[in-house]
């Protein structure tokens, strides 16, 4: 059964992502990024392969999202999968439900923050990536391995995933960075909460995991061996460095006052409810 990592882009999914798989997939809990791939992100073209489709048809592709969903719960093992999509219904197909997923952790961040790095990432000016983030229709395009994932706007993303209610945990990354141990048990007792009811922390193993996961630790893992998940730059053709920010980003040193403005008035209700105004 499913246990879903979803979050808007560039809202810390990846260090959630990093710091989990470093816990259950290495032996002692010190962070390698190809444990972190062993984290699969969903809808990704490699799902649908057995199921006998036309992986150039996007509608058949939406209406077997469930199918799919079912051929990775075939070993009925519980595991981690990674999402930006909101949890809605594609092509009136339903993105997912509770016979294939036990919940969902969703990493939410400052959109204020959100902004910078997903301009970043994206090779987008600020002003471009408000508009991205505020269009309630908004997908992201379909990759080499990735299929077109509807997105939303930055809230609607969010609200939609708290339809799950007692099945999803809203983690702020913010919190992720600043108490990490506090927010990771938060996570585990969640976890055995809705799927794992014998598991038992291994503090020692945890500690480990939060060492090897700080910020500077990733840079520079980064720079020892390519983040395959880092986008090609189209200029160098080389690709742009993923770990760039991270608590650094701060919206208060880089955002003008205009475009401050915008972003809370656009997501005004959803900051206050997280208490980021």
């Amino acid at each position: 059964m499913i246990i879903w990592l979803a979050s808007y882009p560039k809202s810390g999914n990846t260090l959630l992502r990093s710091m989990l798989a470093s816990y259950f997939y290495s032996k002692e809990g010190i962070l390698n990024f190809n444990d972190t791939y062993k984290i699969q992100q969903f809808p990704a073209i490699q799902h649908f392969k057995n199921l006998n489709l036309d992986l150039t048809n996007e509608k058949e592709i939406y209406e077997n999202f469930i199918e799919a969903q079912r051929f990775i719960n075939i070993d009925k093992k519980i595991k981690f999968m990674k999402t930006h999509s909101s949890l809605a219904r594609i092509n009136n197909c339903n993105f997912t439900d509770l016979n294939n997923s036990l919940g969902a952790i969703y990493i939410v961040r400052d959109p204020r923050n959100v902004v910078t790095s997903f301009a970043h990432h994206y090779n987008l000016g600020v002003d471009e990536t408000i508009k991205v983030m505020t269009d309630p229709k908004r997908w992201l395009i379909k990759t080499d391995l990735i299929y077109k994932t509807f997105l939303g706007s930055w809230s609607i993303n969010y609200n939609s995933w708290k339809q799950m209610k007692s099945r999803v945990l809203i983690i702020k990354y913010e919190d992720l960075v600043n108490k990490k141990k506090t927010t990771l048990l938060k996570i585990f007792n969640f976890i055995k909460k809705i799927g794992f009811p014998d598991f038992e922390v291994d503090m020692l193993k945890l500690n480990k995991v939060i060492k090897t996961s700080e910020f500077q630790n990733m840079q520079v893992l980064e720079k020892k061996e390519d983040f395959k998940e880092a986008v090609i730059d189209p200029k160098s053709k080389t690709r742009k460095v993923f770990f760039k920010f991270g608590p650094k980003n701060d919206w208060k040193r880089i955002l003008n006052k205009e475009f401050k403005e915008k972003i809370e008035k656009a997501f005004i209700k959803e900051m206050e409810e997280l208490g980021y105004v």
